[in-house]
């Protein structure tokens, strides 16, 4: 399968995981109507829908509130711009996107932004103490792939939506534990449903998070390598990245799958394959090893390793 093909195939997977969430907000809704009536359902419903319509114009500018992402310019970080600029003629587009610097010393980078028009590329400051000229260039351009698969406006869209869930399933579980929505005199069996599907909700908008974020990352690596010709360079930042153990300042679930490398703890034991179940983002190790069959290299694993 090509490139464009991938590309394509993963717009009809964007549409589906679209409709997904539109199923879980239709289960929000039935739910909210089960435990309150008609009346709060109109109003929680409002309260998401106003959210989620500022969302869809300003996800972007929210994103970049919520991760700490400041505009720089060529003359501060004259390495990261031109990366940047080198890798969007690399990849065709029409405009470049603009440049962010996170101060966190933990390395990593995304993309994020409500169209390639508007779509930004942000580093943390600890990445670009990390890499090398050649991997960085590898990095920026994996999120470059993303503006150029047209993956930015939906994955910033979703980080939001998985908000708006959050949001909403949090408002209506706290009137329900609190009292101040129940309605007197409904069926008791459907006002516990109702509640545990406000429980569920949250889990469900995460696993379509992970569902839309996993197969997204390895076609970012594909594009990078055909951006720069350079498999080999992604493959070593990501082993850099690996390596690295600093935990990002500002991470949450919500936008965790933008990242290039999960923002989120490492754990170990139980706690590592049940993590691994609700990661956002695929192994590392596979990554590499992928990278590694596509360029026909193998990295050399330092001594101690």
């Amino acid at each position: 399968m090509t490139l464009e093909e991938q590309v394509r195939s993963n717009r009809i997977r964007s549409a589906m995981l679209l409709l997904s969430f539109g199923l879980v907000f239709v289960g929000i809704g039935a739910a909210v109507q089960a435990v309150y009536g008609g009346a709060w359902l109109i109003i929680i419903a409002t309260i998401a829908f106003v959210y989620a319509l500022i969302s869809w114009f300003a996800n972007g500018k929210m994103i970049a509130s919520w991760t700490g992402a400041r505009p720089v310019t060529k003359g501060e970080y004259p390495e990261l711009v031109r990366a940047v600029e080198n890798a969007s003629i690399g990849a065709g587009l029409a405009q470049t996107p603009q440049v962010r610097v996170v101060d966190d010393p933990s390395p990593n980078a995304f993309a994020a932004g409500g169209s390639p028009k508007s779509a930004y590329i942000a580093a943390t400051s600890g990445l670009l103490g990390m890499m090398d000229k050649r991997e960085l260039e590898a990095v920026v351009a994996h999120e470059v792939g993303h503006v150029r698969n047209r993956d930015v406006r939906l994955m910033s869209l979703t980080a939001v939506l998985v908000g708006v869930v959050a949001l909403v399933a949090d408002i209506s579980l706290r009137l329900a534990f609190f009292g101040g929505g129940r309605r007197r005199g409904g069926n008791p069996i459907l006002m516990i449903i109702g509640i545990v599907m406000l429980i569920l909700a949250p889990i469900a908008a995460f696993g379509i998070q992970m569902s839309l974020s996993r197969r997204r990352e390895y076609l970012a690596d594909e594009s990078s390598a055909e951006i720069t010709g350079d498999p080999e360079g992604l493959a070593m930042a990501l082993w850099k990245l690996k390596l690295d153990t600093t935990e990002l300042r500002h991470a949450n679930r919500a936008t965790a799958h933008l990242y290039i490398e999960t923002p989120l703890n490492n754990t170990s034991g139980v706690r590592s394959a049940l993590s691994g179940l609700f990661a956002t983002h695929p192994s590392l190790d596979s990554r590499i090893e992928s990278l590694e069959k596509m360029g026909g290299f193998q990295l050399p694993v330092p001594a101690g390793q």
